[in-house]
């Protein structure tokens, strides 16, 4: 068991940070679940599935996530499954049952104070009001992007009326509801909503 969970925790140092690779290894562990490093998902950082098929539990983590946003969404999976395995399907995918097991997964990481101090401010502060994930907590989307290994224009910082690419499609930006903003496909005029922090390539017009 020693040289599966060192396995384990070699594996993990080079996805989260070291000081916390043993913590999330143990966790693992102990689920007895199918875990998975994935290639990255435009969609989605990670996911719980589980079948009558399925000889264990399967969650899978995007492998491109930054150390700190590997770390939270692989306790976030954990948190489903705690819930899951507690509740069944009886109960909302991020209701209170869901948000209670998130707390209880993330307090070791917040009470270590391994953490940078301006991420686990961020963090304190999320846990006290937990929301879906982290793309719904614009506070904690943004401390989790500043860790990325290449900053990159965010649909938010970009001016109102600002044409920019996304996914090689061409788009105008418009106004803020919540966290999205209701942008226009140029060329259809269709409308989509778009997460303020999504990476956008600015489209700069010819001023000559």
């Amino acid at each position: 068991m020693n040289e599966k969970r060192q396995h384990f925790i070699d594996t993990l140092s080079r996805f989260v940070p070291a000081h916390f690779a043993p913590y999330l290894a143990d966790c693992i562990l102990n689920a007895n679940i199918q875990f998975k490093i994935v290639p990255g998902r435009k969609t989605k950082l990670g996911d719980f599935r589980t079948s009558p098929l399925q000889k264990k539990p399967v969650i899978t983590v995007n492998g491109d996530l930054n150390q700190y946003s590997f770390l939270i969404t692989s306790l976030h999976e954990l948190a489903h499954l705690d819930t899951y395995r507690q509740y069944g399907w009886k109960v909302a995918a991020h209701g209170e049952e869901w948000k209670a097991a998130f707390r209880e997964r993330l307090l070791p990481v917040l009470e270590s104070e391994a953490l940078p101090p301006e991420l686990q401010k961020v963090l304190w502060k999320s846990w006290t009001r937990l929301k879906a994930s982290s793309g719904t907590d614009l506070h904690l989307s943004r401390a989790l992007k500043a860790y990325d290994a290449q900053s990159a224009h965010t649909l938010e910082s970009l001016p109102m009326h600002a044409e920019f690419l996304l996914n090689q499609k061409r788009f105008k930006k418009g106004q803020l509801r919540r966290t999205r903003y209701l942008c226009t496909e140029i060329g259809s005029n269709k409308q989509y909503l778009v997460h303020a922090l999504a990476a956008v390539t600015p489209i700069a017009h010819d001023t000559k």
